[in-house]
Formats: structure tokens, sequence, C-alpha cells
């Protein structure tokens, strides 16, 4: 299957990327902190400003606000330098990542909080640290302590929320409506229109799954739904299924 076209516009962008085969990408602290100096590097040469990142075991999150159309640029040279620099210390060959980064494009910065409180909450998920803010290689380990890396210093966060409201809110776990939030910024597909990214209007989840007269026709408007940007939940909930149930559906057929 060809690869879908990379969002390139100036913006808010989540990044994405992970170990080959899962395999693990920081072996100790030395190796995430060689990560950072090389992310803050690139920062400064492409002009990215970073609003949240997250450095876990096998893979990485962050939140990448391009001023130029070069995410992928900026983001290649972020992955091989420091695919580099981890094959060398750890006497290695061979491909670290699992293939090339992924990326979702946040085009309501309304949603920026929520990315910024999904990310900042791996750390809590994985039972890695026991409340937000405990892990030092996430955000707000440093926002709390106030010892902002310089990549960091233009982040939304520090401009729009007070170090102890961001404190107390970080701890809430995510609600049902935030998580489903996250599930939509990654579905979103873009079109260009006049110079400009516009998401594409789904259509909505009644027209596509219609009367169906089995399960082979129901399977086949899940898949649909799901291909045109609509989540599991809202396909488990208009076909009276469980999302355990629409995920194998949608495995099956692709």
């Amino acid at each position: 299957m060809p690869r879908g076209p990379r969002v390139e516009c100036c913006g808010y962008h989540h990044v994405y990327n992970r170990g080959v085969a899962k395999g693990i990408i920081f072996q100790d602290n030395n190796d995430k902190e060689r990560f950072l100096k090389i992310l803050d590097e690139v920062c400064r040469a492409y002009n990215f400003n970073i609003h949240s990142f997250c450095l876990m075991s096998n893979h990485y999150h962050l939140i990448v606000e391009n001023l130029r159309e070069n995410l992928s640029s900026g983001m290649r040279q972020i992955n091989s330098q420091y695919a580099s620099y981890f094959n060398k210390r750890h006497k290695r060959v061979g491909h670290l990542w699992q293939g090339r980064f992924k990326s979702w494009y946040v085009a309501d910065e309304n949603y920026l909080y929520t990315l910024f409180k999904y990310i900042e909450q791996n750390p809590v998920k994985a039972n890695m640290s026991t409340r937000v803010g405990e892990y030092k290689y996430c955000s707000t380990y440093s926002i709390f302590r106030d010892a902002v890396p310089r990549f960091l210093l233009n982040s939304f966060v520090l401009r729009n929320y007070p170090t102890k409201d961001l404190f107390k809110s970080m701890q809430i776990p995510m609600s049902k409506q935030e998580q489903e939030c996250i599930k939509n910024i990654e579905n979103t597909k873009y079109i260009d229109i006049s110079d400009d990214r516009v998401p594409i209007i789904q259509a909505n989840l009644e027209d596509i799954i219609t009367d169906y007269t089995d399960k082979k026709m129901r399977n086949k408007l899940i898949l649909k739904a799901f291909n045109e940007g609509h989540t599991k939940s809202e396909i488990a909930r208009k076909v009276k299924l469980s999302v355990t149930g629409v995920t194998k559906i949608i495995k099956s057929l692709k």
C-alpha cells in the first residue's frame, strides 16, 4: 500500500515514533539526554517549537510546531542522528526505528491541551510514575521545577496555564470525551484547497451504516465507517457491538 501524504503545513503536529519490533530505543538516561540534545539542536536549526515531549523506553511523543514547511526534513535529522549515536554507543547495526515517524496535524488549537494531557500521562499509564510530573523525561517534570529546556520555552502551556493549576488538572485521568478527542485528531484527514489545508468533511455515520441484511454487509460498512474517520467507539454504539468486536472485524477485513 502506498504511503499517505505527509502533512507539512505550518502549525501543530503530534509526532510519534517507536523502535523496530517495539524494541528499546532508550537504554538509560544517557540515551535520553542525548536525544534531547539532538532535539534542541534541530529545533534551533529548523525553527521548531516543542510544546510537549515524552520519552518512553521504546517510543517517544512530541507536539511540534513548525514555522516553515519542513517537518519531515527536521524529523529525519532527529531520527537519523539519534539512530547513528545509539548504534555506535550500543555496538549494534541495522534499523533502530520501526519506520518513518507518524504525525497528526492539529488544526484546532482547542485540542492542544487535551493532546498535551494525553502525552504527559503516558508514564503514569505505563506505571513508570505515580502522578504526572514525577517522570524526568516529560515536559511537566521541567515545568513544575521551573527548569524548562530552551526548545520548550515557547510552549503554549507556559503562556496559558499557571503552574499550580496545571499540576492539579494534570492529575485528573482523561475522560471518555477527551479520549475520543485524541482519536478524532488521529483519524481526521486533510486536503489542500487554495493553499490552505482543511479537513475532509466526513459522511455522517448514519449515512454510512444504513440498513444491512447480513453480517457480511454490516462488516463492510463498519470498515468503511472506520476508513472515513469515525472512531471504533462510535461505530460500536451504532451497530450495538463491543469496541473489541468492532476492532476484530476491522482487522479481519484489512
